[in-house]
């Protein structure tokens, strides 16, 4: 089963990073987002990856052309002019890089790689968000249904430390989930080839009319996840991802 990654936006609120790179290769730890939700699936199974591309998308290719030699141990010879490339790669994904435009809508991105999904079921997600999810249970469950989409629905994140206050005195803070408040888009689809009829072309947003058509015909499905995620719109929240991966027990990475 492939998986598709959207990796061509320009990420504008994070124009800090995004001048310069793609927003899926802001890097969290030194290593690209979009590696980090890679790897999400492939502790799973799940290593055939399509990656829609756009802006900057040169800058996806070259790293994963070059990414078994720079992810390896090797030795130069400057006398000799010999490298010696260690054999210690511990990524075995297929990834196929496919510019989809550099305007093109979410939607459009999608319809574009048609051909290459064909007509099997495939998962689907943002580049710019990780999670602790159940990609197996989010499948399961999929499954179980028989409609044509399944998302990951999560509780949004609070954007600001939360404060419980007794007689003004803050008893705690905390920066997490918003369990008070409804259910959001998390990404993390699985969709059925059939979706593919539910988008009109290039300047369509899969996140808007393709999702409420098939809300309207009963085939929309939420898989809810308490557990963590986090999406990379803002700096505060790459930063907020650095510190996590920094701590003692990085929320997403449950490889």
């Amino acid at each position: 089963m492939k998986t598709i990654i959207l990796a061509g936006g320009r990420g504008t609120r994070l124009a800090e990073e995004t001048e310069i790179r793609p927003k899926p290769m802001v890097e969290i730890g030194g290593l690209p987002i979009l590696w980090h939700i890679m790897k999400i699936y492939a502790q799973y199974g799940h290593k055939d990856f399509v990656v829609a591309l756009g802006y900057k998308g040169e800058i996806i290719k070259e790293y994963f052309a070059q990414y078994h030699r720079l992810s390896r141990d090797m030795t130069i010879d400057l006398g000799a002019g010999t490298v010696d490339v260690e054999d210690s790669s511990k990524e075995d994904w297929r990834i196929e890089l496919i510019d989809t435009g550099k305007w093109t809508q979410t939607g459009g991105r999608v319809l574009r790689l048609r051909d290459r999904i064909g007509d099997e079921r495939f998962m689907f997600t943002w580049g710019d968000g990780v999670s602790d999810v159940d990609i197996s249970a989010l499948l399961e469950f999929h499954e179980s249904h028989g409609k044509i989409a399944t998302v990951t629905a999560v509780r949004p994140p609070a954007r600001f430390g939360r404060l419980d206050i007794v007689d003004s005195q803050i008893v705690e803070y905390s920066e997490k989930p918003q369990i008070d408040q409804g259910w959001i888009n998390g990404g993390f689809f699985v969709l059925e080839p059939e979706v593919f009829d539910y988008i009109d072309g290039d300047d369509q947003q899969f996140e808007r009319t393709p999702l409420e058509r098939l809300a309207k015909d009963g085939e929309f499905m939420a898989f809810q996840h308490e557990g963590f995620w986090q999406c990379m719109d803002t700096l505060r929240e790459k930063m907020l991802l650095q510190r996590l991966w920094e701590s003692d027990s990085p929320p997403w990475k449950t490889w």
